[in-house]
């Protein structure tokens, strides 16, 4: 069994190590039919059916018609599997593209595109919330989230440690509405914000003021 606060002791991510999709000891001895990919393709769907607390490699392994052992020649251990599925599906999402201009308008419906989206991964997965709590999001999938979240951030305007608190209000935001996610209804999420976006706007508003101000007193 596995829980978010079973994320394992002194283990490196499974994005840190070089570890071939395809093992790298003569084909006649691999397990036929599996790779990487469809490992972890069945990992989501018994995630999805069964919930984080009932997985185990034994389940798995059953399910793909393979013994247990067989997945250790593409993953070491079931962390590094959790790490995989939990940025697949991650990458379900899109992603607004842009561009914006700093301190354009266009960041705020991108900003909303990328929180619904985000929301709608956690919905349609529950154990991604768990997940992201245990383990570092830097997978291909996450940094590309967290690239878009910048480019976003860049197009408010805000500077400096402004900037980095809004960055950080929506960080919280996204990764604090988990756990609530499939109770709180969407017209709540989307009003809640529609709020941290308007405060957002305030404090840009506030700065490009505080900026014009000090060019015409120079």
């Amino acid at each position: 069994m596995v829980s978010a606060a079973d994320p394992g002791e002194n283990r490196t991510s499974v994005w840190l190590v070089a570890k071939p999709a395809t093992p790298v000891r003569r084909r006649t001895e691999a397990p036929s039919g599996l790779d990487r990919e469809r490992i972890t393709a069945a990992t989501v769907r018994l995630l999805d059916a069964d919930g984080l607390t009932r997985f185990s490699m034994r389940r798995l392994a059953a399910g793909l018609g393979v013994t247990a052992m067989s997945l250790y020649w593409y993953v070491d251990t079931k962390h590094d599997l959790l790490e995989l599925a939990l940025d697949r599906v991650l990458g379900e999402q899109s992603l607004p593209a842009g561009p914006y201009g700093s301190g354009g308008a266009g960041w705020q419906d991108g900003l909303r595109d990328l929180a619904r989206g985000y929301r709608r991964v956690l919905a349609a997965h529950p154990w991604v919330a768990p997940l992201s709590a245990a383990y570092p999001d830097i997978g291909p999938h996450a940094r590309a989230f967290d690239a878009a979240l910048q480019r976003l951030m860049d197009a408010t305007g805000l500077v400096g440690a402004v900037r980095t608190g809004a960055h950080l209000a929506v960080r919280q935001f996204l990764h604090g509405c988990g756990g609530a996610v499939r109770r709180a209804p969407e017209g709540d999420f989307c009003l809640a914000l529609d709020v941290l976006i308007t405060g957002i706007e305030a404090r840009a508003e506030a700065g490009t003021k505080t900026t014009a101000t000090a060019t015409a007193d120079a």
